[in-house]
């Protein structure tokens, strides 16, 4: 027989497991986001782990199709890809499966994705996302949704030290398209500008033969970061209409965002041109305190859908699932979240009385396990702290009368007895604590 500690590096790097600690933190934060998703009239659908790739590569940028993982279909000779971003499934699916449905289309998702990544990064292959699309509707209230949705769920995860990031993919396109530098002048700028490396932006401007009044449009995109008065500030130099339309388009979501009563949350980034290839509109990404990386991304890709034949405007976004564990790992509510109700003790021969007060107990909607291994108190009150069991119920022995039960309060072997009878009341509670 193997011993498992002799088998080495169980898995790929990139990956993880998951033990009932952490899955059950990574549910509670599901579940906290599904229920908003609902809230606003998004309805589910669930993406294919496998994809053609030919297919697939129709709605993704050249970044998304360097990290796809491939490999050859043995029944058919097509090459495979496991999808590492779920937004283009869902414009493969709208357009070429629900066309019997009426526009917009509210749909929302939750699922895993793997990207290739640089082992010597230690970032995670695979992302667990949680998302919305909304389609069919060329918008700035649409927009607007899907920061305020975003809002929402981190005010309701408990988040009070964040923020949400928002920029315009439109604005430095303009600035770009009517700079006249040549292509590779604008790869190497946008890199700089990507990293905020403001002397970077001007070691290159210097080299190109352009007009002062673009090197000083450009110049100003990695400093362009902060409340609304940085509309106000772009709005004095840029003079190409692409880039004003792109500021108006922001300032009309904002006026919708001030009646959702999130403004406090927002910041403004005009030289965040980060993201996904697809983009064409409004961007954005949420941060919080502690954390170097994006808990959302997500804005407006009004031509994903038509590259399948269905031309429709769209926005969405998705949470980082692992991103937010990693922030709320040590958090007490979150703790708590993954805590079960009871273990019970059966300390007689017949197990009929036990098992029928488990059913009873479960179908009031508390989380009820039996502790079938024959063991004693001590122990048995061991395991049910070590499971993050709030209380142990046991049935018979010398701890209460036939017609009892005896409760404990695991974290201090605080007890009371119960009637029987009450645990098959209707109004019976937990409210019981010693």
């Amino acid at each position: 027989m193997i011993h498992p500690a002799s088998i080495e590096a169980p898995l790929p790097k990139g990956v993880t497991d998951f033990l009932p600690e952490k899955a059950g933190k990574i549910g509670y934060i599901e579940g906290k986001i599904r229920r908003v998703f609902e809230l606003w009239g998004f309805r589910r659908i669930i993406t294919p782990l496998l994809e053609f790739y030919d297919v697939m590569a129709m709605g993704m940028g050249e970044d998304l199709k360097e990290k796809a993982f491939r490999f050859d279909d043995r029944q058919t000779g097509r090459l495979l890809a496991i999808p590492p971003d779920i937004t283009p499934q869902v414009a493969r699916i709208v357009a070429t499966r629900m066309h019997g449905y009426p526009l917009p289309h509210r749909i929302c998702y939750n699922g895993r994705v793997l990207r290739h990544a640089e082992i010597q990064s230690g970032r995670s292959r695979e992302i667990f996302q949680a998302g919305v699309e909304l389609i069919g509707l060329d918008s700035p209230e649409a927009d607007a949704e899907m920061v305020a949705m975003a809002v929402e769920v981190l005010k309701g995860l408990g988040f009070d030290d964040f923020k949400v990031d928002i920029g315009q993919v439109e604005f430095f396109r303009g600035i770009m398209a009517s700079s006249g530098l040549a292509a590779p002048a604008r790869n190497v700028l946008q890199d700089a500008i990507r990293k905020k490396d403001a002397s970077a932006v001007r070691s290159i401007l210097e080299r190109e033969p352009i007009a002062d009044a673009v090197k000083n449009e450009i110049s100003a995109l990695p400093r362009l970061f902060g409340g609304r008065e940085v509309l106000a500030e772009a709005g004095r130099f840029v003079t190409n209409d692409r880039s004003k339309k792109a500021l108006d388009n922001i300032s009309q979501v904002l006026d919708i965002l001030d009646i959702y009563g999130v403004a406090d949350y927002l910041t403004i980034d005009l030289g965040e041109i980060r993201g996904l290839d697809y983009h064409t509109g409004l961007t954005f990404e949420g941060f919080v305190g502690g954390l170097g990386e994006p808990v959302c991304s997500g804005g407006r890709y009004d031509d994903l859908t038509a590259k399948y034949g269905f031309p429709a405007p769209a926005t969405g976004f998705a949470f980082n699932i692992l991103a937010l564990l990693s922030a709320l790992d040590r958090r007490p509510d979150v703790e708590a979240s993954k805590t079960r109700d009871f273990l019970l003790f059966n300390l007689k021969d017949d197990r009929r009385e036990v098992l029928e007060i488990a059913q009873c107990l479960r179908a009031r909607g508390f989380s009820t396990a039996r502790d079938i291994i024959r063991r004693d108190y001590d122990n048995s009150l061991a395991y049910a702290k070590r499971m993050n069991i709030l209380r142990m119920m046991i049935i018979g022995g010398d701890y209460c009368a036939d017609d009892e039960v005896y409760i404990v309060r695991v974290a201090d072997n605080k007890g009371i007895t119960i009637k029987k009878a009450d645990l098959f009341r209707d109004d019976f509670t937990l409210d019981i604590d010693p």
